[in-house]
């Protein structure tokens, strides 16, 4: 059977010892010296010195986040150009992958996002652009966007001809 002892040590730290304090008089702050030369002088920034619009600035703006995901945003300018999106996270079919990289389809996760843009060009043109991008991809609508042209062609018709039993009539 073992017996373990222990034994005391005494301390070296010393209770009497009190770390020096600047504020009492046996002990003054030191002193540093002040340099020999001028503080250096920086030019102030100018920030708007290549800015052509400063006189635009941002007249509302809310952001909101919230715990199910969603979202919504929106700003807007004292120039009237104005932005607002909003997103939901939503459930649908798509592609997942397990841990090994094994492709599989089925239920996702994914965002929906809808939203518009509104902004006056400098030469007066007023834009509104509104969007929607979700399981059906990225739809852009605006009077200002390209237009497919529409297909205005006639396909030919194919001939009748009466149907017998031994094939057709000839």
């Amino acid at each position: 059977m073992f017996m373990l002892l222990a034994a005391a040590a005494p301390s070296s730290n010393k209770p009497e010892y009190k770390a020096p304090s600047y504020t009492t008089p046996s002990y003054p702050a030191p002193k540093y010296p002040t340099p020999g030369y001028p503080a250096p002088a920086y030019p102030t920034p100018s920030y708007n010195k290549d800015n052509k619009y400063a006189d635009i600035t941002i007249t509302s703006q809310s952001d909101e986040r919230n715990l199910d995901g969603s979202s919504q945003w929106s700003y807007a300018q004292s120039d009237y150009t104005t932005r607002e999106e909003s997103q939901v996270q939503k459930k649908m079919q798509g592609v997942t992958y397990d841990s090994y990289g094994k492709e599989s389809y089925g239920e996702v996760l994914g965002n929906t996002n809808k939203g518009s843009s509104y902004w006056v060009v400098p030469e007066g043109q007023k834009f509104t652009l509104t969007w929607a991008a979700d399981e059906a991809g990225f739809q852009p609508k605006g009077d200002h966007l390209p237009v497919a042209p529409v297909h205005k062609y006639e396909l030919p018709v194919a001939p009748a001809l009466p149907y017998t039993r031994t094939g057709l009539g000839y």
